[in-house]
Formats: structure tokens, sequence, C-alpha cells
């Protein structure tokens, strides 16, 4: 008599552990299941199951997400008709989610496989069989949520106490046996960025002038505007710890005073468009708006300070949006390049021809000034330069210049012929005495 022919079963074994701990030892978490899984397909030899070589391990990842590379490649194969059988030491190595186990259950059935618990014996192919892993389930996503709110609960604890509960350290700290240290060197840049910006009050400057001090986060990433404002409202910086909003006096030493905090954030309550503006007031930029470079590019005013100085500059938007390279004339020394318009314009004060010109464009608007009058406006203007105040001579080179163009090869000044007669005007005798 011939014996029934026995149709072979691939069996896949799914094993799953949460934390990454312990799984460097030589016998892990993940052997232990699937040392009891192989055991348990070759017991049910007489019955056609056969090991799947394959292994299908998650270490070091939450059940509660399907989101992961071991299951994945489970799924993968079992779509491509590879798998019968998915054994797994315990429901919830495969999941802890009911939702997500349902979805799991429906591909198991859409391609016949059968899913057996190693320790919870049951087939999900009979209705008793579903009726129990459904409770099971339940109560391994019970057991997920209460351990969760113990962790929410300890880790609150914890922060009512000040106790750092891990994460990536602020810049200016370490973290040592659990515990915030400070980072001397760190902490001197924490200490520079809240003095400067009591200083500038604009975190756009400050963001540049720390990529030019070199100045990066622990991790070594550029310092960015939206960092540095994270930074100045860290409230770790004076001894505080935080927690869903709620402060409390915390286990590490402060690194700011809060004396130092308050001034920060009475600037920053003022709007950020007002403390622009008043960034820029406060940096005089004699050729705002006029100076251009050989693309045809603005150039924009800018300054940093080292040693106590401040060291101003115009740097081309070329530069700004694409790189060092990308503009032959980058960025020029504003000192410089302000002496050189005003020498210019100097020097074309005392032009014979210019003085005719300035005094036709002001008989256009005012007949009665005489060309005597424009060529003495233009000569006392020279000697009272250096005695005017920053806001009054930009807004003398603003009258006077409409382009100022920088090249390799030197600067190009377009003067403009009205602004001249405008200031013939102003600096004639008869202007002074109705003063």
């Amino acid at each position: 008599m011939n014996k029934p022919v026995v149709r072979k079963l691939r069996c896949a074994v799914y094993t799953r552990k949460s934390s990454e701990e312990g799984l460097e030892q030589e016998f892990n978490s993940l052997h232990a299941q699937r040392e009891a899984c192989e055991s348990y397909i070759a017991s049910q030899r007489s019955e056609g199951w056969v090991l799947v070589r394959d292994q299908y391990d998650d270490g070091g990842v939450s059940g509660g997400t399907l989101e992961r590379p071991g299951l994945k490649r489970l799924l993968a194969d079992i779509e491509d008709g590879l798998v019968d059988v998915v054994v797994v030491y315990k429901i919830d190595r495969l999941s802890r989610s009911l939702m997500d186990f349902s979805k799991l259950v429906e591909v198991f059935d859409r391609n016949g496989v059968t899913f057996v618990s190693v320790t919870q014996s049951f087939n999900t192919t009979t209705s008793m069989g579903r009726l129990t892993l459904n409770i099971l389930l339940s109560f391994a996503q019970f057991e997920r949520e209460v351990t969760a709110e113990r962790i929410r609960d300890k880790v609150r604890a914890s922060r009512m106490k000040g106790m750092w509960m891990g994460g990536c350290p602020p810049l200016g700290y370490e973290v040592k046996a659990r515990k915030l240290i400070e980072n001397p060197g760190d902490a001197a840049h924490v200490r520079w960025v809240f003095a400067r910006f009591i200083e500038i009050g604009s975190g756009t400057v400050l963001a540049r002038e720390l990529a030019e001090r070199g100045v990066t986060t622990s991790r070594g990433h550029r310092i960015d505007k939206k960092f540095i404002y994270r930074m100045l409202n860290n409230r770790v910086y004076i001894g505080e710890a935080v927690h869903k909003g709620t402060s409390y006096l915390g286990e590490h030493a402060a690194i700011i005073e809060i004396e130092t905090w308050d001034k920060v954030h009475t600037i920053l309550t003022e709007s950020p468009r007002k403390r622009a503006a008043r960034t820029r007031a406060d940096t005089p930029a004699l050729l705002r708006g006029l100076l251009y470079g050989p693309d045809g590019a603005a150039f924009s005013p800018t300054h940093t300070r080292k040693g106590g100085r401040l060291y101003r500059y115009y740097v081309s938007q070329t530069v700004l949006k694409h790189g060092a390279r990308s503009c032959p004339v980058g960025r020029v020394p504003a000192g410089e390049i302000e002496a050189a318009v005003i020498d210019q314009l100097r020097a074309v004060f005392r032009q014979p021809e210019i003085v005719a010109g300035t005094w036709k464009g002001a008989c256009a608007r005012d007949a009665d000034i005489s060309e005597a009058d424009s060529r003495e406006a233009l000569v006392r203007l020279d000697p009272l330069w250096d005695e005017l105040f920053p806001a009054e001579q930009a807004r003398i080179v603003a009258l006077l210049v409409e382009r100022v163009e920088i090249g390799t090869d030197g600067l190009n000044v377009r003067l403009r012929t009205d602004g001249l007669a405008g200031l013939a005007r102003e600096m004639s005798p008869e202007a002074g005495a109705a003063a």
C-alpha cells in the first residue's frame, strides 16, 4: 500500500527585539527565538514542514510599526509565493498593534499563508484561532500602551527633579555619567552668541559671523539662523530642565546668567522687522544700493567683529547665492571702496567742466543761481566733508551718485547731474543765510 504524499510547507522564521541592548552578544535574544522556532518546525516534519533558510530578523526595532527591514523582506517573499507558514516565538514579536496585525493577516490570507506562534499554539485558518489571536493581540497592545504611559510618567518625574533624560546635548554641554557637564570650548561660543546678539539683535548677521569664525554645532554642521534662535530660547542654558513647556530647576550648571537671558528676550519680544531695520541703521554703509559688480549684480553691505574691532565689507549677491568663485570680484573692504568713491567725488568738484555742467543743471531749475555760486558751493563741500555725520555723508553720496561699478580693472562712478545742481543750491551762500 502506497503512503499518501505529504505536501511540503515552506516555513519562514521571523524574530524581533525592540532594543539593541545585548545584540552584540554571541548568543542573543534573536538567536534564542530562532532556535525555538526551528525546533518546532523540526517537530512538524511529518506534516511536511521544511525550514526556509532565509533569515528575517529585526534587531532594535519597535513592534509598534510595520516599517521594519526584515518584515518587509518577509512580506515581499510571501507575495512572491515563497513562503507557506510564518513561525514566530510569540505573537508580539510580529506586531504589538491590533490594527497592524489585521493588515498582516490580510496579506497572509490573500496568499494562503498560515501563521503559527510557538508558545501560543493556534492556527489562523480557523475561527477559534482568529478569536484567540485577537484576544492575545488586545492584551499585547494594552501592555504596550501601559508601558508607554509608564515611560512617560518616569520621564516627567525625572525632569521635575532636573535630571537629563538623554538625547543630543545642547551646544556647550556634554554628557558624562548621564548628566550634563559644561564643555568649556563650546560654552565660550554660547556665551559669545548671547552677548553678540544683545549688541546686534540679528540672527542672520550672527549666523554669518559664526561661519566666518568657523564655529559649528557639536556634530560639525553649519550654524544657521534657525539654530541660533533655538539656542537663544533654550532654558537649559540658565540651568533649567523643561518638560511639556514647564521649567524645573536642573541638576546641571548654568552657562548663561539670568541678566543676560532677560536682555536677550527683551530684544526677542520686538518685531524681527524692527530689529533688522535697527541693525541696518547701526551699521553705516555709504554705498548701500549704489555698488554693482562686473556681472551687474548688486553688492550688499555686511560686517563682522574680530578682537573687538568692526570690519565692514560689501559682498556680491552672486557670491551670496552661488558661492565664492561665482564672481571675479566677490567681496571688497567697505572702507577702501568708500574712500575711493569719495576721492573721485572730490576730484570732480575741482574740475571746471563739471562745475559748468552743474551750473547749467542748476539754471534749469533756478535761473538766479550763477556759475560762481555753483563753483563756490562745490568748493565749500570739500573741506566740510570730514565734519559731516555718516548719515549726512550717505545722503549726499546718494544725491550725487547714480551708480558705482566695480571691476577687476577699477571703478566707474556715474554722477547725477540733477543731484549736483540740487547740492549746489543747498551749499550756496543764499541757502546758508536763509538757514
